[in-house]
């Protein structure tokens, strides 16, 4: 089962702030048939009590989601974002992240989210890995997560 697709891997976006971000993304799962219509507010209620924000180097990542009642198929939508976006750091919810990288995960397994935040928690410790992905056009970004996650089994 992919959960890659090109429709769902945008770069070099422009927001300005966390919520038109949050919307785009979730917004563009549920246009795709993965998310219901209630996921978009569930994302943006979940991350206001649980922020996703992670301080991972020089580019910092999000990794915003909703619980699994919201998904109707798994599937991952990612963003490079041309000027970073505050988040709150998902550890200490009062220091604010500025976030270059997103990746909003919608898992309709239930047990499936731990899954797959320990593989992107491989990708995205790696600084010089997020440097390329941040460097690349949608087709070539796409093809290289295409390639990490199609090994994943939820």
């Amino acid at each position: 089962m992919a959960l890659i697709h090109k429709d769902l891997v945008f770069t070099n976006l422009k927001f300005d702030n966390k919520t038109e971000t949050l919307n785009f993304l979730s917004k563009k799962l549920y246009e795709a048939g993965y998310a219901k219509e209630s996921f978009p507010l569930a994302v943006i209620d979940r991350e206001k009590i649980f922020p996703t924000g992670l301080p991972t180097g020089i580019i910092n990542v999000a990794i915003p989601h909703a619980d699994s009642e919201y998904v109707n198929k798994s599937a991952l939508a990612v963003a490079t974002l041309e000027n970073p976006i505050t988040f709150n750091n998902m550890g200490n919810p009062d220091e604010e992240l500025a976030v270059s990288f997103i990746i909003m995960m919608a898992i309709a397994e239930p047990h499936g989210q731990v899954t797959m935040l320990q593989k992107i928690m491989q990708i995205i410790q790696n600084q010089d890995y997020l440097q390329k992905l941040m460097s690349l056009k949608e087709d070539d970004l796409f093809t290289l997560l295409a390639d990490e996650f199609d090994t994943i089994t939820l």
